[in-house]
């Protein structure tokens, strides 16, 4: 099983680039009960302008090198481009506006319909993240789609599937079992 942790800075206490420091720090899997170091950091931060994004980047992905930990950053195609990031993860529709005169080595999308990680596939995706599927703070009001909706997408696609939202380690067996590669957690690395 495999742990995303997903970044939104004003969850956290600390600037984004000390709790990444933390984060990253975490014992692996083997050795903790807790939260254990991710596999890979997506660098949210949707509310940022292209130049604070870029900015923060630079930071946090400085802090993901020293670590060992690699870093998907976020919608932001030129930055990523610009700063010769390899991975990138985005909304379906991001991806499907965006130039196609780049492709980085790595690319995610987020999906939230089997026809979305159908297509999300078929245009290059080498992981999805599917959700929302337990009831999360992020999507207040929204009711969650649930395992068997992740279980549905497991089983459509080829490629690695994430679980996202509501996630913590308690359910790691659940989404195992739907045939999910792992899962995505927001707020427990956050307020870590």
């Amino acid at each position: 099983m495999k742990y995303i942790a997903v970044t939104d800075r004003k969850l956290s206490g600390r600037p984004l680039p000390r709790q990444l420091r933390r984060i990253l720090e975490l014992p692996g899997q083997e050795e903790t009960e807790g939260l254990p170091r991710p596999d890979l950091v997506i660098l949210r931060e949707k509310d940022l302008s292209e130049d604070a994004y870029g900015e923060l980047a630079r930071q946090v992905l400085a802090v993901c090198r020293e670590k060992g930990v690699p870093c998907a950053l976020h919608s932001h195609v030129e930055t990523a481009k610009e700063l010769h990031c390899p991975r990138l993860h985005c909304p379906l529709p991001v991806w499907e506006r965006a130039g196609k005169d780049w492709k980085p080595e790595l690319l995610g999308i987020s999906v939230h319909s089997l026809e979305e990680a159908v297509l999300a596939e078929r245009l290059g995706a080498g992981y999805l993240t599917a959700g929302h599927i337990f009831a999360t703070d992020c999507k207040k009001g929204l009711p969650p789609r649930g395992l068997s909706f992740l279980r549905e997408i497991a089983s459509a696609v080829r490629i690695p599937v994430y679980g996202i939202g509501g996630m913590d380690r308690s359910k790691e067996k659940e989404v195992e079992e739907t045939g999910a590669a792992g899962i995505c957690i927001m707020s427990g690395y956050m307020r870590l």
